[in-house]
């Protein structure tokens, strides 16, 4: 294990590489631009490849190019450039072509600013592009976590024929913390040598496709896809939980604003209070069995995001009214202090919310 000093951006580069992936496609745009530019002083002399594409479309599509051959490979952009690959990304998804996708969010709509945001969530955990579809949606919360789960996301993409995204915001990817760097085991048999495209000299010929126009033969490739998600949901959801039995209020965020939340939940269990935190690390799988068992207790909970409110409504759906369900909502442009969800939490606990 190696230890360095990292921006978030630098520690998912670091990774990619230590997870086997030679080639990267991608173009520039803020604030992510450092993820293209530690892997094209990089990887040329791992022997791999570095492509600055002419566009973000263009750069989705070699990752699909590259996925189909089973190389691991992974494209990044910030979410203006996200929403250019979403036919790409769909089109892997319908395909079962493998892949990494980081997106290093900043402000919208349209092209809005370069400030931290959380305004992507629907965007990734709705699949984003046309059709029936999900991708594994990761979400680090620390440059540490930037790191590992930019490995687990080459793993399950692997392991599930689907591809993963890193969903991070300005702030995580430009600050900087101690990072532990690790080798993951390389060279698991995925089965991949079943499908992918090696050229068909001596074997009969492989089709890597999203197109199915015989009768009914659409329809059984999107019951074939439910139930690879349904799988997924099953067995790959990661949340960390920690909530005191006698809890009485859960504070639930994701990646850079559950950093912020955390510093006041410490605070008011500082203070006496016991109030529980609930971070989901799967955005898609979401788990929403962990807030199924915070509604079995009746327990309030509080939603914390950098957007005008998008987790929220999972969940409320997974607490199904069993819990109250309260939002602290900070568009982009805005980065809250710890003060002030205190201040909200302590609201809560005492009755007087809005």
């Amino acid at each position: 294990m190696t230890k360095s000093f990292e921006k978030g951006n630098v520690a998912i580069a670091k990774a990619a590489v230590s997870a086997g992936c030679l080639y990267y496609f991608g173009y520039p745009i803020t604030p992510q631009s450092d993820i293209p530019e530690y892997l094209s002083g990089v990887l040329p002399g791992l022997g791999g490849q570095f492509v600055q594409a002419e566009s973000e479309v263009a750069s989705i599509n070699m990752l699909l190019g590259a996925g189909s051959t089973g190389k691991r490979a992974m494209t990044s952009s910030s979410s203006p450039g996200i929403s250019l690959k979403q036919e790409g990304i769909s089109y892997m998804a319908g395909s079962e072509i493998p892949g990494v996708i980081v997106n290093i969010q900043r402000s919208g709509p349209g092209l809005g600013g370069i400030s931290a945001s959380q305004g992507d969530y629907f965007q990734s955990t709705r699949g984003g592009g046309h059709g029936d579809y999900r991708t594994i949606v990761l979400a680090p919360a620390t440059v540490q976590e930037m790191y590992d789960l930019t490995i687990l996301a080459f793993d399950l993409s692997d392991k599930y024929r689907i591809p993963s995204m890193i969903l991070a915001d300005a702030m995580l990817g430009q600050m900087k913390e101690p990072l532990d760097e690790w080798k993951p085991e390389l060279g698991i048999d995925y089965g991949h040598s079943e499908w992918i495209l090696t050229g068909a000299k001596g074997r009969e010929r492989r089709r890597v496709k999203s197109l199915y126009l015989g009768d009914g033969d659409l329809a059984e490739h999107n019951w074939r896809l439910a139930e690879k998600h349904k799988r997924i949901a099953e067995n790959e959801t990661r949340a960390s939980v920690d909530i005191p039995e006698d809890a009485e209020l859960v504070v639930t965020a994701f990646g850079s604003a559950a950093r912020i939340a955390r510093t006041a939940v410490d605070r008011a269990r500082e203070e006496g209070h016991s109030v529980g935190m609930l971070r989901p690390i799967t955005l898609w799988p979401f788990p929403a069995e962990e807030f199924v068992k915070v509604g079995e207790k009746g327990t309030p909970i509080l939603a914390v995001e950098l957007n005008t409110g998008q987790m929220v409504e999972d969940v409320e759906i997974a607490v199904k009214g069993a819990s109250k369900v309260s939002f602290c909502g900070y568009p982009p442009g805005y980065l809250p202090s710890p003060d002030e969800i205190y201040e909200k939490i302590m609201e809560i606990l005492k009755g007087e919310e809005n």
